[in-house]
Formats: C-alpha cells, structure tokens, sequence
C-alpha cells in the first residue's frame, strides 16, 4: 500500500473543499492545557484544517487552567448524561472559539477541576480511568446534544482511545454516527492507558472484550490497544516511527497488534508552527535574523552567554533543550561528558525531569562553570533563546516518534546533531561533503545507541564547525527546510479523502 510522503512536492492535487465534518477529540490543546507535544499539534493541526476549508471542531475535558484563564468561554447551556460503572453521570458543555475553530470543553468538576491534568509530581491520580471514560462517553453524547454529526472523529492517544471502541458497539446502531469513521493518532506509544481489569465495569463493555485481541494486555485494560485494534485508520507522528514501533524494540508490547494493522497505518511528520519559531519575526529573542543577515544570530550567542554567565568567547556552543530522562538520550550525555567539554565548546542546557539528571548537571555546571550552564527549569523565553544562540543542538533520543526541537533547530540554523531514530532520522540528512553540494544536508546524525558513536558525531559537527565557508552552507541548507503545518495538513486531508472512500 503507498503511504503518503514525508514532504509535499507541491504537485499532488486536492480539491479545495472537503467538505468532511471532523470532530477532534484529545485531552490537551494548545492555548488551553498542555503537558507535551500533543497540545501543539492539536493548537496548531486543527485551524490548518479549517484554513484547508475542512469542518473541523475540538473537544477537550474543562481543566481547572482552562476555565481559569480562558476569558471568553461560554456556556452552550447543554448537558450530557452518561452511564459509568452502576451511576449514571453529568456534565456540561462550554465552549469557545481560536482561530474560527469551534472548540467545545466537558465539565464535569469533580473530575477535571484539578491543578494537573493527568497526575500530581508523586504519580497519576487513582481514577484516571474513570475519567477518561467519562470524557470519551460523553464527547459521543455532545456531539448528538449539539447536532454535530461527524464524517470523521479523529482521536488522539489513550485519553480518547475508547471512542472508537464505543462506535462500534454501544454506539453501533446510533443513527447519529451511521456514517462516521474514526481515525487514532498515536503521538507516544510509550503512553498505554494500563488500567486494573476491574475498570472494565468502568468502560462499560461486557466481559468478552476482555481478550488478548482486544483489550486486554497480559492482565490488565489497555485503552490505547483498544484503539488500536478498533479504529478505522491509524496514524503516527513520522514515517519513521510507524515502522519502528511495528518492531519489538520500539514496540511497547503491542508490535504484534501494530504489525496487524499495517495496512491502516501511516505516519505524518508533525509540522512546526513559523508564526511562533521563526528567527525573522521571534518577539522573545533579542535580535531578530534571516539566513541572508547571519550575524544578528551571533548577536543572540552572545545574549546568551551572558544570560547563562558564560564567557563571550567564540566558542562552539552546543545547546540541548528537553525532558531529562533516558529516553532524551541523557545517559549517553552524562557519560560522555568529560569527553564534550574536552573539545573546548560551551554547553546550555535547559529542562525539567529525572531527580538523578537534575543533579548530575548541576554537579558537572559546577565543575566547569565557564563551559557549562545547567537550566533545571521550564523557561519559554530561553528555550528560544538557546535557539537562536547556540551553534548545534543536541538530541540523542533512545527514540523519538517525531520530535519538535530538531525542527525549530532547523529553522534558526543551529545545526541538529541527532540519533538516527523516528522523526529524527525523517527531519535531519546526516551530513556529507557530497550532499552539502547537493544542498542535501541539513545536520549530523549517528545510526546505534551509543555513547562512543554521539560522542563521535559530535566532534564530526566541531570540525566542520572550523570551516566557516561549509558551516554557513551547511546552516543555509538547515533554514531552508519548510515544515509547516500547510504540508503536514494536506497529509492528514489526503488520508482523511482515503478514509472516506
């Protein structure tokens, strides 16, 4: 079966108009509540699809942040009733608008009425279950109250994994939705929605769904295999992380499921959204560039040296911006240490995690506090900053289904160095005399998990870095890669054109 490209060549035809009603239904979106990457691909998916003349709508739980600061919410004045386990529960719709997008929230308080999403910093909270049962339910039984009838549903991760699940036995024979598709986005697979085998009572499904093919994994529910195995189509966020997650090594235990499904699943590289990371119109960096006016970007190394208090020196400086956990790559990181700042450049590092990275970087910024600056924080600001100030930067994942920061990266012209993996090795063309030349090239990357081969491909980057003439060549290619939504939202279009045939 052909999958759809990585890339748009431009010559492709769709129609200008759908003319599909698809209702998004996830647990985050950008401006109103966000934990990761899944809130800004549906900020920024979703009023591209309306941009693309799609009739699109989303849904989401009212979160406590929500309804704090969101001005112009508003009451539909509906409600929904919904059985869970042996109660029959409540809740009402509210809804707002961004970006002539319809966006509609499920409040129920004693739910989502909550200083986190998902769990406090000391584990997730007990009935997340039973909360996302409620949210799947009742964004069904919203769209019937509001006369929304959807061609397609498009549902994102575990937290909506059960609507598809739903339409096809509770909501089977509903008139409301005879006609509709559904279509599953898994944006980390890690993420699976593991419940106790009890919560089935809660789901709401008889007993025979708890099988090895359905629902059950080795004991428990798992709702994101639910929507896995159920859904009409399956996406996920790059070309390279479909396949990879179709293997036991990337897997997650549910390869086996995922190889079944092979056929239906595709994968679509997120884009990035240029209004908001463009080093031409950044309103958070303190001098703006282009590819044609490099040396304002030095003029943003040097803001940034000082912010971090680090000498003003032209010094490499390699910046790395993420969650600190394995999984980011920083066990090859902290390991390799000693090795990086050997080289001479300087070192900003930003993020929030692991208790352990913490500090370990706190420790190695005070072992080399001229080099080094160790950022344990959430700083937007900054994290623009080392954007634009840094001269590489760093992303050495032990997987990463798509990833944004190498994408940003690109965009400043501060040269990814990668780990050839998911939507890293889909984003970034290792680099090469010859494909430098052929304006190919857009970074560095290196094929194992190996501490031994970043270290390595670092230093491959630090050389180059010394020829000025290839490095400027090598960071024009970098800025010239377009990876906007516009092409990302005729990728889904098109599969959505798919789904309805």
């Amino acid at each position: 079966m052909t999958k759809i490209p990585l890339r748009s060549n431009g010559r492709e035809h769709l129609p200008e108009r759908t003319g599909y009603n698809v209702c998004q239904v996830a647990s985050e979106m950008v401006p109103f509540a966000k934990t990761g990457g899944l809130a800004d691909v549906l900020g920024a998916l979703t009023p591209q699809l309306k941009k693309s003349n799609v009739n699109v709508t989303a849904f989401l739980p009212l979160y406590k942040q929500v309804k704090e600061n969101t001005p112009n919410l508003i009451s539909t004045g509906s409600t929904v009733k919904v059985k869970i386990g042996d109660n029959f529960v409540s809740g009402a719709i509210w809804k707002t608008q961004i970006q002539n997008v319809d966006v509609y929230f499920i409040q129920r308080d004693e739910y989502y009425h909550r200083d986190y999403l998902y769990g406090t910093p000391g584990g997730d909270y007990k009935d997340n279950a039973e909360r996302f049962v409620f949210f799947s339910r009742a964004a069904l039984e919203a769209m019937k109250q509001l006369n929304i009838k959807p061609d397609i549903i498009h549902c994102h991760d575990w937290q909506s994994a059960l609507i598809p699940i739903y339409l096809k036995t509770l909501y089977k024979k509903d008139p409301h939705f005879a006609n509709t598709k559904t279509f599953f986005t898994v944006h980390n697979l890690a993420y699976q929605g593991l419940f106790w085998h009890w919560d089935m009572k809660l789901v709401g499904l008889g007993w025979e769904y708890f099988n090895y093919k359905q629902l059950e994994f080795y004991g428990q529910v798992n709702f994101l295999k639910g929507g896995l195995v159920f859904a009409d189509m399956l996406s996920t966020v790059s070309p390279q992380y479909a396949k990879e997650i179709q293997t036991p090594l990337f897997g997650e235990r549910l390869d086996g499921v995922l190889r079944e499904r092979a056929g239906d699943l595709y994968g679509i590289i997120n884009g990035v959204d240029y209004d908001q990371w463009n080093p031409a119109v950044d309103k958070l960096i303190p001098v703006k560039y282009t590819e044609k006016k490099l040396v304002d970007k030095v003029k943003n190394k040097q803001a940034l040296q000082k912010k971090c208090g680090l000498p003003t020196a032209d010094a490499p400086m390699i910046g790395m911006i993420g969650r600190l956990a394995s999984q980011k790559g920083f066990d090859l990181v902290s390991e390799m240490f000693d090795e990086i700042i050997g080289t001479g450049c300087q070192f900003v590092l930003l993020g929030t995690g692991e208790e352990k990275y913490h500090q370990i970087f706190r420790d190695i910024a005070r072992k080399y506090p001229t080099q080094v600056s160790a950022n344990i924080a959430f700083d937007n600001s900054l994290a623009h900053l080392i954007t634009a100030g840094a001269d590489m930067f760093l992303m050495p994942s032990r997987y990463e289904p798509c990833g944004l920061n190498q994408l940003y990266a690109l965009k400043y012209g501060t040269i990814p160095i990668v780990h050839e993996t998911g939507g890293l090795a889909d984003s970034i063309h290792n680099y090469t005399p010859k494909d430098l030349k052929a304006a190919m090239a857009t970074g560095f990357s290196f094929k194992n998990y190996s501490a031994q081969e970043m270290l390595s491909c670092i230093k491959s980057a630090l050389a180059l870095y010394e020829d000025k003439k290839s490095w400027k060549q090598l960071m024009g290619n970098a800025m010239a890669q377009d990876f906007s939504w516009e092409h990302s939202g005729k990728e889904y279009i098109a599969l959505y054109k798919k789904l309805m045939k």
